[in-house]
């Protein structure tokens, strides 16, 4: 699986929520319809409490947030609105974008380099 997500073509997209977000709780469903049209990425629904071995000190303030990447480097880490237009239109226009990176690229890649060290990584990439 790891070695699958760190293909530099292969991109991953991570929805970090936490369970006592009635929004994340709304937006669980339609963010899994969603993965169904990009059949190309990898989608993961991280809960940043039940898992901080992955999150660590990453402080989220807006729920969602979304972290995309490809394959070993991190492209976006913020919040989105909680409608999957809003996250599809940036799934299409991310891999036409080379250089777009993330705000604070050092949170992303420490954030994304976390969640591919994490011991069970078949359990955190659902």
């Amino acid at each position: 699986m790891k070695q699958e997500i760190t293909k530099a073509d292969a991109w991953l997209v991570v929805c970090l929520c936490a369970d006592w977000c009635g929004t994340c709780k709304q937006y669980r469903q339609p963010f899994e319809a969603l993965a169904a049209q990009f059949p190309q990425m990898r989608f993961v629904w991280l809960d940043v409490e039940d898992r901080e071995d992955v999150a660590g000190d990453l402080d989220i303030e807006t729920f969602p947030s979304i972290l995309v990447a490809q394959g070993e480097q991190a492209r976006f880490l913020g919040p989105v609105l909680p409608q999957t237009g809003v996250l599809a239109r940036m799934l299409h226009s991310l891999p036409a974008d080379a250089a777009a990176r993330p705000a604070d690229v050092q949170e992303a890649q420490d954030l994304l380099q976390r969640l591919l060290r994490a011991d069970d990584l078949q359990d955190v990439l659902r």
